[in-house]
């Protein structure tokens, strides 16, 4: 299968499923806490969540991918010796994939946990407070999951993108599928075969991911839609 090349191809993929995952938790992570500071009513927090993404939206991917992978590195060992440590420090491609990734989505699903969070009738909130809770009670176990059936179309288009962005993680050295495909077309002048059978992938990932990802929209619709009538 794929001249001998298939079960390179096929661990590259898992590898590429693996960012994918990690890097959506920590863009969920930062996306929750920007969410959180653009909504506010502490203005500074809230000039710091609308820098953070009005700035990471609009940088290209790959730019960031570059700046972050090799500029994170030059700082870093240029800190490193100021402590004492005179070895050279090479960063692992995957660890610097999935920050770099959920740093950059990160900033896109802070905007739609802003617009779903807002989509919440703000009683919600004050009937929270009125009961005693904190505000991060408050936050936590009324707000956010509520805020979930908001979000999960803009989180839906996120992963999608998310899950097509990480072949940008090949060109730091991170071996996924993009980067075994590419060494099996160098090694057999191939590129098409190998590059489509990529793109099959990469189809199947996303397509099963939309699948899930309506089914639990609709999971979450549910009681709203009987509320609603």
């Amino acid at each position: 299968m794929l001249q001998g090349y298939g079960s390179t191809i096929l661990d590259g993929a898992w590898l590429t499923l693996l960012l994918a995952l990690t890097s959506m938790a920590v863009a969920i992570c930062l996306g929750l806490l920007g969410a959180a500071f653009r909504l506010s009513p502490v203005r500074w927090l809230a000039a710091l969540g609308d820098t953070y993404a009005t700035v990471i939206r609009g940088i290209p991917d790959l730019v960031l991918i570059l700046l972050i992978f090799y500029g994170g590195q030059d700082m870093v060992n240029r800190i490193a010796p100021m402590v004492g440590y005179d070895d050279y420090i090479d960063i692992n491609p995957f660890v610097a994939g999935v920050f770099t990734m959920g740093f950059i989505f990160g900033a896109y699903l802070s905007e739609t946990f802003r617009g779903a969070f807002m989509a919440i009738p703000k009683g919600q909130a004050e009937a929270g407070a009125a009961y005693g809770m904190s505000g991060m009670k408050v936050f936590f176990r009324i707000l956010v999951p509520q805020m979930i059936r908001f979000a999960i179309p803009g989180f839906t288009n996120n992963w999608l993108v998310l899950t097509k962005a990480t072949a940008l993680i090949s060109v730091v050295g991170l071996q996924d599928m993009m980067f075994k495909a590419k060494s099996a077309a160098d090694a057999t002048r191939e590129p098409f075969t190998f590059y489509l059978a990529v793109a099959g992938l990469y189809l199947v990932l996303t397509s099963v991911s939309l699948l899930a990802l309506r089914f639990l929209e609709k999971r979450y619709s549910v009681g709203a839609k009987v509320a609603d009538l």
